[in-house]
């Protein structure tokens, strides 16, 4: 089978700019929301503070027969001066039996009053399972600006990097694309925060930085392709040569995708709590990453070049050398 990605690239570009609005509303609409108060809902690696997550103990009689009230637990927080945090319900043996509180950072006595009001309200905690995290809000700044420093640093390189290897415009367009990936990426978790409570760690700007490297280099090698294919043919329509030069590269972007993803998929099912996120962030950004390199970076600069009317590099390297002669 043969793809004419180019007669159907308003498709690709469509589909693609409805992904990443449907991203921006939720962005928009998770910072007006007073429980999260950012495009994402951060972890407390970006905003600092005290989590506790505590479980029920459903070993001991009667202690699980009913599901938790979070309206019982904001009470019991609101008479610990903590009206304001951040409460979800995590389920347990298929029930909601567990808690997820997000507050102020709190000292051990702070933390053991909470945990023992809870307790006498909606059950006893299993104190194998409870976890409590704290992270000074200094250092969740922190890690906050070295990260978004991080990915800045990395697009520049990739700029400078293409523009050197090809040529401008494809720099500009594999930038496109890398952008494409995050904004999807981004979008996507911001609306899991939404509905299903999922939070950003530091973690999650280490898979941005990993997708931003496994995007471009799949753009590189179609972008090799056609560049090779202009040196040979420079008389060819653009959009032939983009077509051939996706079909050409196309079982190897498949097949690298599928493997990757394989591992990926594993370590979501099977890697614990810790990963799973992680390992979702990669999945999204890598099948978007193959999606962009071949319907995205490759139309666009295929409509460039249409638009321009203008000769390449390579042509005029051509030209040059058939006058000598």
């Amino acid at each position: 089978m043969t793809l004419r990605i180019n007669k159907a690239r308003s498709i690709w570009w469509t589909i693609s700019a409805a992904i990443i609005l449907s991203g921006i509303i939720s962005m928009v609409i998770s910072s007006q929301n007073p429980n999260i108060k950012a495009p994402l809902r951060p972890s407390l690696d970006f905003i600092g503070g005290t989590r506790l997550q505590l479980v029920r103990d459903c070993s001991q009689p009667g202690n699980c027969d009913k599901p938790i009230d979070i309206n019982t637990v904001r009470e019991v927080a609101k008479g610990q001066g903590l009206g304001d945090s951040s409460i979800q319900l995590i389920s347990e043996n298929g029930q909601e039996n567990g808690i997820t509180i997000r507050t102020k950072n709190l000292e051990t006595e702070q933390r053991t009053n909470l945990q023992n009001a809870l307790s006498e309200k909606t059950g006893a905690f299993d104190p194998q399972k409870n976890q409590i995290d704290s992270v000074g809000p200094t250092l969740g700044r922190e890690l906050l600006r070295s990260g978004v420093l991080a990915l800045v640093v990395s697009f520049i390189g990739i700029t400078i990097y293409m523009s050197f290897r090809f040529q401008l415009d494809y720099a500009i367009f594999a930038i496109v694309a890398l952008f494409h990936d995050i904004l999807v990426t981004v979008g996507a978790f911001s609306i899991l925060g939404l509905v299903a409570g999922i939070e950003v760690d530091s973690l999650f700007i280490v898979a941005l930085l990993t997708i931003t490297g496994f995007s471009v280099n799949d753009t590189v090698v179609i972008y090799d392709r056609i560049r090779e294919t202009i040196k040979i043919n420079p008389d060819r329509p653009i959009a032939d040569i983009v077509d051939d030069a996706v079909n050409q590269t196309l079982s190897r972007s498949i097949n690298t995708t599928l493997t990757t993803l394989l591992t990926l998929t594993a370590i979501f099912l099977f890697g614990g709590e810790t990963l799973r996120n992680f390992s979702l962030a990669l999945i999204i950004g890598f099948l978007m990453g193959a999606y962009s390199s071949i319907f995205i970076a490759s139309t666009l600069l295929t409509l460039w070049r249409e638009r321009r009317g203008k000769y390449t590099i390579e042509n005029i390297d051509n030209s040059v050398s058939s006058q000598d002669g």
